[in-house]
């Protein structure tokens, strides 16, 4: 909201004085107004491993944050230059593999990656589209920049909080939308549908798409019923689907349907406990076989994890060079691959002031956070990274963007991140903004959910 003079920047100031002219005891009312709806509507997310109880609603922020439309025209440039760089990538490993002979890309980094699918080798994807669904997660620097911290590929979750986030600060704060010029966002689940449809094989004009849930007890369980009735698609379990002649069939009241998209929210090992693991009861039994004959498209397809593993994150501007010749308009943040030992004793040494990540994980789990962890973490990171160092990596603690935050009855400052969503069919598709998530918690870095973090509306203004 302030610049480094200071002074308000000024595509806050009519924000900034909307707040300051509204009574506290009114604001803490629509803010309580906000939560409630989040109640009702079933705005939650689980939290694993906590023993106060799981679920909770969605921390949610009154004040929005603000890009500018040039700000946005960047980002918007980057991550679709990303996509279409790593949607090659993806292609290359499973098929000729050039990028491997160039001496670009290690094999070993790629052939040691827990999200390597060899089951994947030479299969020929739909319109050779292997990442329809991206959420992508940027920092901005205290230069302005805009990084990319991680890219997120398998299941990409988020992206009901940002329309729903939407809908509720146009019904708690109306008047601030007469204010500005803020780009659309509620035709996202269109969008969505359509790229799914375009994915669908050849010869069925009117595919059945359905959504494919692990169930109830998933933590984004809420955006998978969301997305479904917002699409008006199915949504459905393992036990709803079955294969026949590597053919989908989803079972129906009126008999058995055929499927020809389905777009997964569960994990690769639990799709398929014929090709996968044998013991999950999630998936599909046959699926695999089904995809491989051509016969149903996957969104996204198996083996797209590899390209979500933050060792090959690391190899990501040189990914974006060699297939596109072009420099990368979003750069990532500095890191270490540990498994060379120069830099992985350079990190053990100064992990006070490192970030450091199991490569495989997500939601915020497994981190060490250098300057918030205490001497016998550090050792017990030590001993981790010198025992598996392929299975981490370290970044520097960064000082990245902070935003106003609603805080009780007053305003404090909170870091943020933000997740744009991406969909690549026919075309390559971004809703204006994204996910800002926020470290709720004073002093945090991290802001995953998760691990105590909340989020905001984003508003891109119109330029």
């Amino acid at each position: 909201m302030f610049g480094a003079d200071g002074r308000v920047r000024p595509e806050y100031e009519k924000l900034l004085q909307a707040f300051l002219d509204m009574p506290a005891d009114e604001l803490q009312a629509r803010k309580l107004s906000s939560d409630a709806s989040f109640m009702t509507q079933g705005v939650t997310f689980t939290v694993y491993g906590r023993e106060e109880g799981t679920e909770r609603i969605f921390p949610y922020d009154l004040l929005p944050r603000l890009i500018t439309g040039k700000e946005w025209e960047q980002i918007e440039k980057g991550l679709m230059q990303r996509i279409t760089a790593l949607n090659l990538f993806l292609h290359d490993v499973y098929h000729e593999g050039k990028i491997f002979s160039d001496n670009v890309v290690p094999r070993e980094v790629v052939y040691t990656c827990k999200h390597f699918r060899r089951e994947m080798r030479g299969l020929q994807v739909p319109r050779n589209i292997y990442i329809a669904i991206t959420g992508t997660d940027l920092l901005r620097l205290d230069n302005g920049e805009f990084v990319v911290l991680e890219d997120n590929l398998r299941v990409p979750s988020g992206v009901s909080y940002m329309l729903t986030n939407r809908r509720a600060m146009k019904r708690t704060l109306p008047n601030l939308f007469l204010s500005y010029r803020i780009r659309p966002i509620d035709h996202y689940s269109q969008l969505l549908l359509s790229t799914l449809r375009s994915l669908a094989p050849e010869g069925r004009p009117e595919p059945t798409i359905v959504l494919l849930t692990p169930g109830v007890y998933n933590s984004a369980y809420f955006e998978h019923t969301y997305l479904a009735r917002q699409m008006g698609v199915e949504l459905v379990q393992g036990r709803d689907l079955l294969v026949h002649d590597n053919i989908v069939y989803m079972r129906t009241t009126a008999g058995l349907r055929r499927v020809d998209v389905i777009y997964r929210r569960v994990d690769d090992d639990f799709c398929d406990p014929l090709a996968f693991r044998s013991d999950s009861i999630l998936g599909v039994a046959g699926l695999l076989n089904a995809y491989r004959a051509g016969n149903v498209t996957l969104a996204n397809a198996f083996g797209t994890g590899l390209a979500d593993d933050k060792a090959i994150y690391a190899w990501v501007p040189q990914i974006i060079r060699y297939y596109l010749h072009e420099d990368p308009i979003l750069n990532n943040v500095e890191t270490y691959l540990l498994t060379d030992a120069r830099k992985r004793q350079h990190v053990i040494e100064n992990l006070e002031k490192m970030v450091v990540k199991p490569v495989g994980e997500s939601g915020g789990y497994g981190m060490l956070v250098g300057p918030a962890s205490t001497s016998e973490e550090r050792e017990k990171f030590k001993d981790l990274i010198q025992a598996d160092p392929r299975n981490f990596i370290a970044q520097p603690v960064l000082n990245f963007s902070r935003a106003p935050c609603l805080i009780g009855d007053h305003i404090e400052p909170r870091h943020v991140d933000l997740r744009p969503y991406i969909l690549f069919g026919d075309q390559i598709n971004i809703v204006p903004g994204g996910l800002t998530r926020v470290a709720l918690q004073r002093g945090s870095l991290v802001v995953n959910s998760s691990q105590g973090g909340g989020s905001k509306d984003t508003w891109v203004l119109e330029s």
